[in-house]
This record gives structure tokens, sequence and C-alpha cells, in this order.
């Protein structure tokens, strides 16, 4: 029994590779490139997607927004995924990257490329992406003083409606620390795919760094197409 098990392991093993590959080889030979967006809260990245979306007609998908259009839509889904975000919980990562997929799949014949926003948060799901997804052709990581995010987060809770019990400099802190430990071993991983922006500058300074890279991208995914 043992030994089936272990061979029924392997054969899945051996299927999970083998589909990876195809997803990989897929993405090589289009010319609809994935661009990963990177950067801590209050880094401007917002405003650069927006801009990157009315230069060249890409979809900006953010997981956050995909959960919460789930949640909204009343469906099975997003009644589970509800309840478990009400609990406290994280949303496992396999739903958060079906909803991604989803999503890519649904606009792949119209988008001219995809902007994935704030995601992979750590390591592991830049992997998972990859090996489920397809690969990341650049990784647009926004570096900006801890300090300038500090003072826009708090700028923009005092500013909210709302009052969230977060809302304070010791937590965002943290969760700044918390940003920079995982995205520095993101970083590290992808290294070759990876443009780090100083985002303390001025939006359209900034932007002529963005456009710059995405056009490099797509020359060579054209070339590579061609």
């Amino acid at each position: 029994m043992l030994f089936m098990c272990h061979q029924m392991a392997m054969k899945k093993e051996a299927q999970d590779k083998i589909k990876a590959e195809e997803l990989r080889k897929a993405q090589a030979g289009s010319d609809i490139p994935i661009i990963w967006i990177l950067g801590g809260p209050g880094c401007g990245k917002g405003t650069q997607c927006a801009k990157i979306v009315e230069k060249y007609g890409f979809t900006h998908l953010s997981s956050g927004d995909l959960l919460r259009e789930e949640v909204a839509s009343d469906s099975d889904k997003g009644r589970q995924l509800q309840a478990i975000m009400t609990s406290g919980a994280l949303v496992p990562n396999e739903e958060v990257l079906s909803l991604l997929n989803g999503a890519i799949t649904r606009a792949k014949g119209s988008s001219k490329g995809f902007l994935i926003d704030g995601y992979p948060r750590e390591k592991g799901q830049g992997i998972a992406f990859e090996e489920q997804i397809a690969p990341a052709d650049l990784v647009l990581y926004f570096q900006c003083a801890e300090e300038t995010m500090k003072d826009r987060i708090l700028a923009r809770a005092n500013a909210a409606a709302v009052k969230r019990a977060d809302d304070n400099e010791a937590t965002i802190l943290a969760r700044l620390k918390t940003f920079k430990d995982n995205t520095n071993a993101i970083l590290e991983q992808y290294v070759e795919k990876t443009l780090t922006i100083n985002a303390n500058r001025p939006v359209d300074e900034i932007f002529l760094d963005v456009v710059q890279a995405i056009d490099c991208v797509l020359k060579k995914k054209q070339k590579a197409s061609a």
C-alpha cells in the first residue's frame, strides 16, 4: 500500500511538472506580458498602475479587489471567502490564485497585458503563480522611504470618514516591516526580472522609468513571437 501511494505521488508530481512546462511554453509564445507590481502601502504604485493602463491598455488586476468583488457577488465561493475574512483568517493562496487565473483567462482574448498588483506578497506565492498560471515577464518594485509611506498612510487614515483601529503609527510600522521582509525574499528570487524604481520622485519622472522597462519587455515579446 505504501509503495502504491508513493508511486501515485510520483506520478502526480511528474504530471504537475509537465503541466507547468506547458504553461511556460505557452507564455513564452505569447506576446501578452505579465507584470508584477510590488511596493509598500503609500508608495504610489496605484497611481503608476493607472498611468500604465492609460498608456498601454493593460488589464489591472488586484488580488484584494478580486476578493471583494467575489464577496459582493454573493456566490457560494463569495460567502465562503466572506466567512474566512470575517473570522480574521487569511484567505488560502489557492483561492487567490483561482480568482487571478479566472480573471486572466476571461480577459486574455482582448487584453494587451496584465498588471498583477500587490501579488505575490511572499516568495511561495510567486512560485505558485508561475507554476499554475504563467511566468512573470517583469517585476516592477516601487521602492519608497519608510517614513514617506508612513506619513502617507497616516494622512489617508486621518482623512478617512471611518477610522480603523490599526491606523496608528506602531501598527503601520509593523506592517511596513512585514512587507519589507517578505518583499526582500521575493526580489532575491527574481533578480533578473526585477526593476527597482525610486518612488520618492515626482510621478511623471517615475513613469519615465516605467515606460522604458515596459517598452523593453514588449520588444522582447514581439521578437520572440515573430
